[in-house]
């Protein structure tokens, strides 16, 4: 998809989700969909302001040691359907396992942990945490709810 990760040498945590969705792939930056709720989230773990731009949103990942990216980096799909993915490309994950020393994996969602666990497990011996998603699709888990799961897994972690 050609965003590329968000991520610096001091980056300890890393959050993967499976792959953009059509809003997302619009404006090229993750999580583009107005009613994610993985930036004021975000937001919210850091006790932040919910950033509004791409540099902000990448200027919080970084001040806090959130590296971000996707599990896979092409593949064939339908609208923003994760479950429609089929003819998978996975990332690089080496690109951000040898530049920063990542402690915790995170996936955003389901998508993400199968995808994560299928072909980049065995590349950083590490196994990942699943977290509920952010995505609007998520509709049974509420804002307080996602934070209370996401907090208790990585709080420790965030700067």
């Amino acid at each position: 998809h050609g965003f590329g990760p968000v991520f610096d040498s001091e980056s300890r945590v890393l959050v993967l989700g499976s792959f953009p969705s059509v809003k997302s792939r619009e404006i090229n930056f993750y999580y583009g969909h107005p009613r994610n709720r993985f930036w004021p989230l975000a937001a919210r773990l850091t006790g932040s302001d919910i950033p509004e731009t791409v540099p902000e949103k990448k200027a919080l990942l970084i001040e806090h040691g959130i590296a971000l990216w996707d599990s896979i980096e092409s593949c064939e799909i339908s609208g923003s359907s994760d479950s429609t993915i089929k003819n998978v490309t996975p990332v690089d994950i080496g690109l951000i396992m040898n530049g920063a020393d990542i402690m915790i994996i995170a996936c955003n969602g389901a998508a993400s942990k199968k995808y994560y666990d299928k072909y980049l497990r065995n590349v950083t011996g590490m196994d990942a945490v699943k977290l509920p998603s952010t995505s609007p699709a998520n509709a049974a888990w509420s804002f307080d709810r996602l934070f209370e799961a996401w907090n208790s897994v990585l709080g420790e972690y965030i700067r």
